[in-house]
């Protein structure tokens, strides 16, 4: 079982706009709404992908309720949620349609108590017993320590259970230092991390730093891996048209599958460039595009190996 572990879930709320304009009003012409949060959206990834999944993390309110029914319907997912008093947070997402460019609100979450929190690292650590891999995903809502995920990497090592760190900010800097498997930034975030604004540079230097491994992000530009195994970049064909919402999150779950699958990084880096860009040609996060994905498979170009490689100084991050 791969567990994944949410502390902001969220309900993702998906407006369709002709075009978007400030000062004005829209008529919407669809709304989707579905489970959200990073952790949520590599959970149904890699449901899809056929393997055993475990969604737990904080979830409370009528919100909560929500997300939770939605996650009944995902097959080859268990919710192993933690009810809290708090709130779920929303999210929302509102698609030009005549750009493709979308603009994203994200409430910041219920808050926590200490109690609250006490009782998830317990609860989580009764979840690790029989779980063989776990990503530690997105941001904390209001009241959980910034330390979190650094306190959650200590606890997964000492079960001995594979680790992937995907998160931004004072809590990747302190997770990092807890030496978790594998960081999966991407350039923006890399370089707040590291001070350094040249890719490779910036992924050598967050290793440095503790990770085991470092993934980073490209955007269109694919991935870049550092490894004790080597260095590799991943690129798809093309530039992807379409939203790049949740890409970076099937990201996570094409390494997450490959590490389970005891797969060679060069795999594990084709199976996550195909994704992500399939992800970009789906309609909302936490899906991909199958055709577009077996399809992309046999057409991503991963070059390096045992010596460093380069990679451009500019990067759009994948979200």
């Amino acid at each position: 079982m791969i567990l994944t572990v949410t502390l902001n879930t969220a309900l993702d709320i998906t407006y369709r706009v002709r075009s978007l304009r400030p000062h004005a009003s829209h008529r919407v012409s669809d709304v989707a709404e579905r489970p959200g949060g990073k952790g949520v959206n590599v959970a149904r990834v890699l449901a899809a992908l056929g393997h055993e999944v475990t969604v737990t993390g904080l979830v409370g309110g009528v919100t909560g309720d929500q997300v939770r029914e939605r996650l009944a319907h995902t097959p080859g997912l268990t919710d192993a949620l933690m009810p809290v008093a708090g709130t779920t947070r929303r999210t929302i997402a509102v698609v030009d349609a005549l750009s493709g460019d979308t603009t994203q609100l994200n409430e910041p979450g219920p808050q926590i108590g200490p109690a609250e929190w006490a009782a998830f690292q317990g609860f989580y650590g009764e979840l690790l017993r029989s779980a063989s891999a776990v990503a530690l995903s997105g941001s904390l809502p209001p009241g959980v320590p910034v330390g979190a995920y650094a306190g959650l990497i200590r606890t997964a090592r000492a079960a001995g259970v594979p680790v992937l760190l995907d998160t931004d900010g004072e809590p990747l800097r302190r997770g990092v230092a807890a030496r978790p498997d594998i960081i999966k930034p991407n350039a923006e975030e890399l370089a707040e991390l590291t001070g350094a604004h040249d890719p490779l540079r910036a992924t050598q230097d967050a290793r440095r730093r503790g990770a085991h491994a470092v993934v980073s992000s490209l955007g269109p530009a694919g991935l870049l891996a550092v490894t004790p195994e080597g260095h590799w970049r991943a690129a798809p064909p093309a530039r992807i048209p379409g939203n790049p919402t949740g890409a970076g999150d099937s990201v996570v779950a094409g390494l997450l599958s490959g590490l389970v699958e005891h797969l060679p990084w060069p795999e594990r880096l084709t199976r996550a460039t195909a994704l992500s860009a399939a992800t970009v040609r789906a309609p909302g996060a936490g899906e991909f595009d199958r055709e577009s994905y077996e399809e992309l498979r046999g057409r991503i170009t991963v070059t390096g190996g045992t010596h460093a490689v380069t990679a451009p100084e500019r990067a759009q991050p994948l979200t």
